[in-house]
């Protein structure tokens, strides 16, 4: 952090300062009102930015923890996917059905060519939409 520079002038009137005690006293006085002050802007900005740190900190956590449940439910719904595919397939294979067969081993290729992160640009959009309060909704 930067110290902030205060321009204060106790010896400016050089030797004059020390013949007047008392105007020496003053100038001394004001230099410390005038450092306090300052002092205290200086701990409200710190109180400031730790306060905006903590709330930051906050939304990342709330934003990791909705991403984090968001991929944990889309990859057990495309683990569950890929089950009923894969038996699809199974069933196919005994039953020597070689047009389910296709069509199943094609939509396991499609299943797999997706990607659950294409998703969240489609989800960072919404959330951009719902957080702009101009948004206009088309339906």
């Amino acid at each position: 952090m930067k110290a902030k520079k205060v321009p204060v002038e106790v010896f400016a009137k050089g030797s004059e300062a020390f013949t007047n005690p008392i105007e020496g006293l003053h100038m001394i006085v004001t230099a410390y009102t005038e450092y306090m002050k300052v002092a205290e802007q200086e701990r409200t900005k710190r109180r400031a930015i730790a306060a905006w740190e903590k709330a930051t900190i906050v939304k990342i956590n709330s934003q990791r923890d909705v991403l984090i449940q968001y991929l944990d439910r889309s990859f057990d719904e495309r683990a569950e996917n890929f089950r009923a595919l894969f038996s699809v397939v199974d069933r196919a294979i005994a039953s020597d059905n070689n047009e389910q067969l296709a069509l199943a081993l094609h939509s396991i290729t499609e299943l797999a060519k997706s990607s659950p992160f294409k998703e969240l640009a489609n989800l960072a959009s919404v959330r951009a939409a719902l957080d702009d309060p101009n948004h206009e909704w088309q339906f």
